[in-house]
């Protein structure tokens, strides 16, 4: 069963935008070689010299963890693929590749939940739908083991276990190298890390459907608004409040601004969902509410947000700004 939990990532650089990704992409690859030739301790070395001068690169970090967990060292790949979420939390496949060693110490609950965040981050992010199904599978096994040893009697759940079995039987026989947790691509991230907002960016979970004209452009004013909070983008993101807003409390609008400006670009990454959205239009105003999720470094957390927002030619700022945590 582990070895259809994939992690073989999406090719992330348009080499005719991304020019500068051929910078290092030979050093890549000569890691990358000598993985796929079982000289995981020769490949150790040159990613450590390479990550000496280059400490921050997130290509060859995540390479690495590659690395150890193809060594047996999996508390240290989880450990780097963790600092890869909390520096670069707009990446998809670090999750991912979480996930894939969690499942493979039986721990699913984790990969579920890294596998989750993964697909908020990147909805289009095949692989980890499918590794998500799969440990889906699991956890359906050991619920219904446990669920057959409190009720021995319980004749349905024989049939639903060997259905289960036969699942396993399916991913055994259609398993391929390519399937195994084993990344070979050489340009599996961004090598210019201010690039990866746009190649991997952090898609805000939006589970309400627009109604019509207004509340797609307003859905959409949320999602910008978002998404600029992500990709720590402040000029764009302070742009999104109407000349009209009140900071709380006593401070004045050019001392909140310098405040949020501060407190967002000292975070080393930053992610912004937003789930359930609602949203109530009259005339040329909003009120919008929604479930966020934010995580910055260590720090997680989900609140209820209600934003109110006025059409000004044809643009939708925010007005006003509430969080209930």
């Amino acid at each position: 069963m582990h070895a259809t939990i994939r992690n073989t990532v999406r090719l992330l650089i348009l080499a005719l935008i991304f020019a500068t990704a051929n910078v290092y992409a030979d050093e890549y690859q000569e890691v990358n070689q000598l993985m796929a030739a079982g000289k995981l301790s020769d490949a150790m070395n040159k990613a450590d010299a390479f990550l000496a001068t280059k400490p921050g690169d997130p290509q060859m970090r995540f390479l690495k963890g590659v690395l150890q967990r193809n060594a047996g060292k999996q508390t240290e790949a989880i450990a780097t693929f963790i600092k890869l979420t909390e520096d670069y939390p707009t990446l998809s496949e670090p999750y991912n590749n979480l996930a894939v060693i969690y499942a493979g110490q039986s721990q699913f609950d984790k990969a579920r939940e890294s596998l989750e965040i993964a697909i908020r981050t990147n909805p289009g992010y095949a692989t980890a739908h499918e590794n998500l199904g799969d440990v889906y599978v699991r956890l359906a096994s050991q619920t219904y083991s446990k669920a057959l040893a409190l009720d021995i009697g319980n004749t349905l759940i024989p049939a639903k276990l060997a259905l289960i079995r036969e699942v396993y039987k399916l991913n055994a026989k259609s398993a391929t190298p390519a399937a195994k947790p084993v990344v070979t691509a050489a340009a599996a991230l961004p090598v210019k890390v201010e690039l990866a907002a746009s190649t991997a960016p952090a898609n805000p979970v939006m589970t309400a459907v627009a109604s019509n004209k207004s509340d797609s452009e307003i859905e959409k004013a949320v999602m910008d608004w978002a998404k600029a909070w992500s990709s720590q983008d402040v000029a764009t993101y302070l742009a999104a409040y109407g000349k009209e807003f009140n900071p709380p409390g006593s401070q004045s609008r050019a001392a909140w601004a310098q405040e949020r400006k501060a407190r967002i670009l000292k975070k080393s990454g930053i992610s912004v969902s937003v789930e359930n959205l609602s949203i109530k239009v009259t005339a040329n105003q909003a009120v919008v509410n929604f479930r966020q999720g934010y995580r910055a470094g260590a720090l997680q957390e989900t609140s209820q947000k209600m934003l109110e927002l006025n059409k000004v030619d044809d643009q939708w700022l925010i007005v006003k700004e509430t969080t209930v945590k």
